[in-house]
This record gives C-alpha cells, sequence and structure tokens, in this order.
C-alpha cells in the first residue's frame, strides 16, 4: 500500500505496531491504520480538515497502553480512501453513516469516538443520530451542531471567523490555488494558526502526500459545500452518551464561548480547556489531551450501562 500515491503507516516511524487496512463500511471502502489488542474496547479517532489518519499518530501509543483496540480511518475523500465523485456524497449523514459501517465491518456493537474538528461534526452528528452505537463521545475543538448552527445565524464575529467556508464554494478555484507552491497556502493555513514549532517539515512532508493524492483535494473541498447546500439539522439535540469537549481557548476559526454551550446539549458533558493553546490543541498538548481521553474513556466504562458482567466482561 506504501508504494501508492498518499500516506500509509509504513511511511511514517510510529511508536506502536500498526498495520494498514482496507475497510468496506458500504458505499465506500477507507483506508484506516489499525493498533493496539483486538479484544480490546474500540476507539474509533477520526481527523478533520485538511488532516489525515497520521493527525492521530500521537495518540496509538498511549491507548493502547491503555488496553484499547484503535482504529483511525482516513475519512471519506481523503488520502487512501474512496473518492465519490459528486458533492451529494458528502453529506454529514454520509459521513457518519460511514462511522456506522465502519462498526458494523468490525462486528463491533459500540465504540468510542473520539473527533477533532471535521472529525467532532462527524462524532457529534454519529452520536446524535446513531446513539446506541456510541459508547463515549469526544470532540475536541468543534462545538454541538446545534450551538454551531446558532452562532453562525446570529454572531457576527463567528461569521467572520468562518470566511473560508464561502470560500470553497466557489467551483474549481479552491481547487486550482490549492496545489500552488507545494501546497503552500493549505500549509500556513496550519502552521499560522498554531503555536510556534506544533508541525514539523517531517509532518508538513506527510500531509503533502496525503494532500498530493489525486482527487483528495477537490472530495476534502466537497465536504464544506454539501454542508452549506444541505443546511443540516439534527433529528435530536441531546447527545445521552457521556461527553468530553476538548478546547484550545486561541482557536482563530471558532469562538471559544460555543464549548461550553455545548454542554447544555449533553446529558453527560464535561469541559477540559487549555487556554494557550490553539485550533490544534491535540497536536500541541498531546500528552495530557491524550490522558483526558483515556480518563474519559475508563470513566465510560463504569457507566450503568457498561458494566461487567458475571465474567468479568464489558460488552464490546
Amino acid at each position: 500500500m506504501s508504494e501508492q500515491s498518499g500516506l500509509a503507516c509504513d511511511d511514517v516511524q510510529l511508536l506502536v505496531e500498526a498495520t494498514d487496512r482496507r475497510i468496506d463500511v458500504g458505499e465506500v471502502t477507507l483506508h484506516a491504520v489499525e493498533a493496539g489488542p483486538e479484544d480490546g474496547e474500540l476507539v474509533v479517532l477520526l481527523h478533520g480538515f485538511p488532516e489525515c489518519w497520521y493527525g492521530w499518530a500521537d495518540y496509538l501509543r498511549p491507548l493502547t497502553d491503555a488496553g484499547y483496540r484503535v482504529v483511525v480511518p482516513d475519512q471519506r475523500g481523503y488520502n487512501l480512501s474512496d473518492r465519490p465523485d459528486g458533492i451529494e456524497w458528502y453529506s454529514i449523514d454520509e459521513l457518519a453513516g460511514d462511522v456506522v459501517g465502519l462498526l458494523d465491518a468490525l462486528g463491533r456493537e459500540k465504540a468510542h469516538i473520539v473527533g477533532h474538528d471535521w472529525g467532532a461534526a462527524v462524532a457529534w452528528w454519529t452520536a446524535l443520530h446513531h446513539p446506541n452505537r456510541v459508547r463515549s463521545l469526544t470532540a475536541i475543538n468543534l462545538p454541538h451542531p446545534t450551538v454551531f448552527t446558532r452562532h453562525l445565524k446570529r454572531d457576527p464575529a463567528q461569521q467572520l471567523r468562518s470566511w473560508y467556508v464561502l470560500f470553497f464554494q466557489m467551483p474549481k478555484l479552491p481547487e486550482l490555488l490549492g496545489p500552488l507552491g507545494d501546497w503552500a497556502v493549505l500549509e500556513r493555513t496550519m502552521t499560522d494558526s498554531a503555536l510556534p514549532g506544533t508541525f514539523s517539515p517531517e509532518d508538513m512532508e506527510h500531509y503533502r502526500s496525503a494532500w498530493s493524492v489525486p482527487g483528495a483535494y477537490q472530495s476534502m473541498v466537497n465536504w464544506y459545500r454539501a454542508v452549506v447546500r444541505e443546511r443540516p439539522q439534527p433529528r435530536a439535540e441531546t447527545v445521552d452518551a457521556p461527553t468530553l469537549v476538548v478546547w484550545g481557548s486561541r482557536d482563530r476559526f471558532l469562538r471559544s464561548k460555543m464549548a461550553r454551550e455545548s454542554l447544555s446539549f449533553c446529558s453527560d458533558g464535561h469541559l477540559r480547556t487549555f487556554d494557550e493553546a490553539t485550533h490544534w490543541v491535540h497536536h500541541e498538548e498531546p500528552v495530557v489531551v491524550a490522558r483526558a481521553i483515556i480518563e474519559h474513556l475508563d470513566d465510560a466504562w463504569r457507566t450503568p450501562n457498561n458494566t461487567p458482567d458475571e465474567t468479568g466482561h464489558r460488552p464490546v
């Protein structure tokens, strides 16, 4: 797999044994990186824009050391995953359906879902529309969809921060500008909005490999086009699964007040803020964020619906 264009786990020096796999989730086949004990509780890590599975590389070792089975897919359209033609294939319902299809393919009833940015949007949607499949939810720097929609409609400050969403609605221009200068604009979007030194030259080289897969960048942009055209509203608003919201307060793209407001839509919600971190908090504080996620997952095990049976095993 590493011989084709794109980024596979064999192309990266990881601190844990991991494997690449292509998983048929229904409408599409997703490339995913897997690690950890096969009988461990399943954790699905969902990346955001413009990353890929590699955005979670630092989390494989701590999660697997804690006994969890970790699956990190390239989401639909990204890197080595399938890229269906047509904006309609990137609606949030389709993307959440990929998560459900992933669990079905792995033979798992439930999983802990962790997401950042767009990955968190998919995680929120999965928890709201497929609550019986989500053991716990962790959303990093992306608010509950109802909160986000409210601010996009009524909050001029958030509207200004979301200007790039309108840019992505333009036909062809984003695809033409993206690759210029060896993806210079996309790289600056990440490095300039993060704390200095967050992304190494090696990190950016890995991301350029993923962005350079033919057709991938158009598919990535189509996520933004689909959400604007569809303007989806969740069928339910309250997340019942134990929820952790992690937030870097210096996020250039999203107002921090939305993080706390999201807790009002969670039956069991908790907020962990990092005052000096940015939108890329999971890269800037990987040790502390990983610890917070593991504590959250462990606590979710102890909820009444997840208590061990007489053999000492929890439901998988």
